[in-house]
């Protein structure tokens, strides 16, 4: 681990990668961090980062098709003209601005303020689109609110049966394994680490997510153990559902999903018998084009058992990125402005533009959702200039190759970020920006629970803040001294502002309580409120305080298998690896664990096409290929390979990926689509 040569100090912060944002405190000595608690490979490999010889210390501008430092005055200037230039040419939506959930609160939320009030553009998304969308747009339709789980992380501890679909926490938030003591069933079609843990693993077939969990909500009611008194008192719309699910009998749905009748009924029996149940899901059943849906059938099932709600059970999403529930909140949506209010409500307008001091007339309405708008990009009504903050689309989008495209046909592209990515390396201007440990802010972790990340060092000489990035831009944009603060707490009181009435109400969170070391979960609408860490208990958040049941039906994925391309595939990550891999491929410790991609195929199905373990094939979909290492796995389903997600270049699994959308969320369909697998020519 990379020593850090500073005085001896000890400094209580966070881990930066998933968002479980495990406790840590940096500590200026060789010793480098150490974990408070548990922590990862990820987060004990973390300190790594803070003195990588790939950090950027200068920005970087585009001269005769090559990036040479700049000074920051002339970095800033160019990128303020030049924007101007193209809103005044073609228009306020002209420009585009791409966020991360990664960024702190305070980044999100003035990057949001940023997008509207200094370019006026309503082009404005980030990579959360990826990540939680399925599951925020199914939360808000049954229970008028998302946070990705309504309880503390500890409830689940006394759990006797968890149902975990389409997650593999102990490879992608290991510490969250801890919480999984009694009772586990896993829904996942790869024999993944977590479900070796599991006392029941469900493996079907990739997209049938939805037909699994109408099979098991049949069984709940013809086996008589609906909770009909819960159904009854807490929630509408169960006949509706019911008169689809009554079709999708076991036996009917084990022709589908490949998962046994009998599986299908155990697992109903388990999860009404429990005296603590959840059901979790994540990102493999929402990644779908019907991935709202999908969320919602487990919803449903929840719901017959009447769990949400429920002191000891209840239903979850789990979200994936450092401030992936945070980073939904405040307004880097593109149909979204803070405290999860609606961009196209004339109350919130009016309340949020009242924060802002502008008028809100001015404020753009709706943009374009997350690929959408990277689709857009270039073309003749779409934007002709980007500025990307926090995120590695070329490695992280859908159709990479077409994203590539598009990123190569804009006028102008900058990239904010702390190393060289990817995207970064195709950009006009990139704006080296400091890291978790050298900067303040909030995150808002798993459990909607709003922690402080704590300056621990100081930056490399020539780095800024985002928050400082965004104000020079604004000044030279022409907006007064004052609006776009550099200080991260005075943003965040302006957040609290902005949020006060709104679902996500962080208008009582202040530092000096999280400095005092306060465990504060929202809503938390006064200064005297405790927090709120279990939502639900005594009504949901919709007027009339029920749940919704939201009728819906299977529909396999939105590209099936077929003669030319016969074989599914699906992508994910691995324990050392985070995301794209901007931050981890840079760690000695991680890369040489992992150093490339891979083809994780059954042993018949690598045979059949010639092909052993450790030969090199090609993977082949209708949008790209790519080339990896076999590693043959007898517990995959024969008809299904997996790629991790986390390498460059001709190793991109989203060259593969299907940018089909799910009609509510809009959210790509990384985790299915058709190829075929072949040895290298």
């Amino acid at each position: 681990m990379t020593a850090i040569s500073e005085p001896v100090t000890s400094t209580a912060t966070h881990c930066p990668y998933c968002a479980l944002q495990c406790a840590m405190a940096v500590r200026g000595t060789e010793t480098a961090p150490a974990g408070e608690g548990g922590l990862c490979q990820k987060g004990w490999t973390a300190g790594s980062l803070l003195r990588s010889p790939a950090r950027l210390t200068t920005p970087l501008i585009r001269v005769d098709g090559e990036l040479r430092p700049a000074s920051w005055d002339a970095a800033l200037d160019l990128v303020a003209t030049r924007l101007a230039e193209l809103k005044r040419e073609h228009g306020a939506d002209a420009n585009a601005v791409f966020g991360g959930g990664g960024l702190t609160n305070e980044k999100a939320y003035l990057l949001g303020k940023f997008a509207r009030v200094a370019l006026g553009t309503s082009q404005v998304d980030y990579n959360g689109r990826f990540c939680m969308s399925s599951a925020a747009a199914a939360g808000m339709r049954a229970f008028g609110l998302d946070r990705g789980l309504p309880f503390p992380l500890e409830d689940l501890a006394e759990a006797d049966a968890i149902l975990l679909v389409g997650s593999n926490p102990a490879e992608t938030m290991p510490p969250f394994a801890r919480y999984l003591k009694r009772g586990l069933i896993v829904v996942d079609p790869r024999r993944t680490p977590t479900a070796e843990l599991a006392e029941l693993h469900l493996q079907p077939a990739p997209g049938t997510d939805l037909a699994l969990a109408l099979g098991i909500l049949h069984a709940v009611v013809a086996d008589g153990r609906l909770n009909q008194s819960y159904v009854d008192e807490r929630t509408t719309g169960f006949e509706a559902v019911w008169r689809i699910a009554a079709a999708w009998w076991p036996e009917r749905v084990e022709r589908i999903t490949g998962v046994s009748a009998a599986d299908q009924r155990a697992v109903a029996a388990r999860l009404a018998n429990a005296r603590n149940a959840y059901i979790l899901t994540a990102r493999g059943t929402e990644q779908h084009a019907s991935g709202a849906d999908m969320v919602s059938a487990w919803i449903n099932l929840a719901l017959s058992l009447g769990l949400p709600g429920r002191a000891g059970s209840g239903f979850g999403c789990l979200t994936g990125q450092g401030n992936g529930q945070g980073g939904r909140e405040h307004g880097q949506k593109a149909d979204q402005l803070p405290g999860y209010r609606r961009i196209d409500d004339p109350a919130a307008r009016a309340h949020v533009a009242g924060v802002w001091g502008v008028s809100p007339e001015s404020l753009p309405g709706p943009g374009r959702s997350a690929y959408e708008l990277l689709d857009a990009l270039g073309t003749e009504n779409g934007p002709r200039g980007l500025l990307v903050f926090g995120s590695n689309v070329l490695v992280s989008a859908p159709r990479s190759a077409r994203v590539a495209d598009r990123l190569g046909a804009l006028d102008f592209l900058v990239v904010a970020d702390l190393v060289l990515s990817e995207t970064a390396a195709l950009a006009d201007v990139v704006l080296p920006i400091t890291q978790w440990a050298e900067e303040e802010g909030t995150m808002t972790n798993i459990e909607g629970r709003v922690l402080l990340r704590r300056r621990a060092i100081d930056p490399p000489e020539g780095v800024r803040t985002d928050l400082d990035v965004l104000s020079g831009l604004a000044s030279r944009l022409g907006q007064p001294g004052g609006r776009f603060p550099v200080d991260a707490e005075t943003v965040f009181d302006e957040l609290r502002a902005a949020s006060k009435g709104g679902l996500a109400d962080y208008s009582g969170v202040t530092y000096d309580r999280l400095r005092a070391g306060e465990r504060l979960h929202w809503p938390v609408p006064e200064r005297d409120h405790p927090g709120s860490p279990r939502v639900f208990l005594d009504r949901f958040a919709h007027a009339d305080g029920r749940a919704r049941f939201h009728a819906v039906d299977h529909r396999g994925p939105a590209e099936p298998t077929d003669d030319e391309f016969p074989l599914q595939a699906t992508t994910g990550r691995v324990l050392q690896h985070y995301q794209s891999g901007a931050q981890t491929r840079l760690v000695d410790e991680l890369n040489d664990a992992v150093p490339e991609a891979f083809v994780e195929v059954h042993p018949d199905t690598a045979a059949r096409a010639g092909l052993a373990d450790g030969d090199w094939a090609e993977v082949e979909s209708r949008r790209g290929a790519v080339q990896a290492r076999v590693r043959c796995v007898s517990s995959m389903r024969p008809d299904l390979v997996f790629l991790p997600f986390h390498f460059p270049g001709a190793q991109r699994a989203n060259l593969l990926t299907n940018p089909a959308l799910d009609p509510t969320s809009r959210m790509p369909e990384f985790k299915v689509c058709a190829v075929r697998l072949a040895g290298v020519r």
